[in-house]
């Protein structure tokens, strides 16, 4: 496959951060990897994907952009979503969802824009698999599906994390008032703990004088450790057709065990 465009976004004002993490996981830069708006785009291969996925403490979702066009009506944007070939990337007997995020849409439902992205990837898979089309799943979809309006353009994207990348796997219980993972790592950033272009943590003993269920000392012993942030869960691109559980095993075994090498 071609080259992919790829959206990772996060909380404002983590932008430089995440975009300095992106370049040390991919290598790429200058036009390969643009900061904008709450969010890093970088061109990436499947194999970035997944180390991205994997590796970033700072991204929220690695999202591949399929489409970027004008539009003016819920007509359009049915348009847009028919003519993607989402049957290179799942099956018709996964699951889906849609979900859609607006800034200054002219449009007057935000539901039924949702409704008419749904109903063309339904109808584009009922054309050419026999009648048959993916259901719908809210809760736990294989497949998520994501929409951003703005006043003039829709971008579509397929979601290739599934949960969001704050779940680390490891924490059973949230706690009260708990503190997302990837905010913690962006003060562990912030602060100057921790260096995401280069990975290096300080020699400083880490104190957190407001511990709480103990996310920001958690977040920080791992990272000292060297053991990747999504080393204990599953990720949405599993469920993909471009997935290969061999590959993707000797990613993650290899950045394992260069964990296991660190003192």
């Amino acid at each position: 496959m071609n080259e992919l465009i790829l959206f990772l976004p996060c909380a404002a004002g983590v932008e430089d951060l995440l975009a300095a993490e992106v370049h040390a996981i991919t290598g790429r830069s200058g036009d390969d990897l643009r900061v904008l708006r709450a969010g890093v785009r970088v061109m990436g291969a499947w194999r970035d994907v997944q180390a991205l996925n994997l590796k970033s403490r700072l991204a929220q979702r690695v999202l591949v952009q399929l489409a970027h066009r004008p539009y003016r009506s819920e007509a359009d944007l049915y348009e847009a979503a028919s003519g993607i070939a989402w049957e290179m990337w799942f099956q018709p007997r996964q699951t889906f969802k849609v979900e859609l995020t607006a800034q200054g849409s002219p449009l007057q439902s935000l539901n039924f824009a949702t409704l008419k992205i749904k109903d063309a990837i339904a109808d584009r898979f009922r054309a050419r698999a026999g009648g048959v089309r993916p259901s719908v799943e809210t809760r736990f979809p294989d497949v998520r599906v994501f929409a951003h309006l703005t006043a003039e353009d829709v971008t579509l994207y397929i979601d290739t994390s599934g949960e969001p990348l704050f779940k680390r796997g490891w924490r059973v219980d949230k706690g009260d008032a708990p503190l997302k993972e990837t905010l913690a790592a962006a003060m562990l950033a912030a602060s100057g703990w921790w260096d995401p272009e280069t990975g290096a943590v300080s020699d400083q003993p880490l104190y957190d004088p407001c511990c709480g269920s103990g996310t920001i000392p958690i977040e920080a012993a791992l990272l000292a450790a060297g053991v990747p942030a999504g080393a204990s869960r599953r990720f949405g691109f599993e469920a993909l057709l471009l997935h290969r559980a061999e590959l993707w095993r000797a990613m993650r075994e290899e950045a394992l065990a260069q964990a296991d090498a660190r003192p």
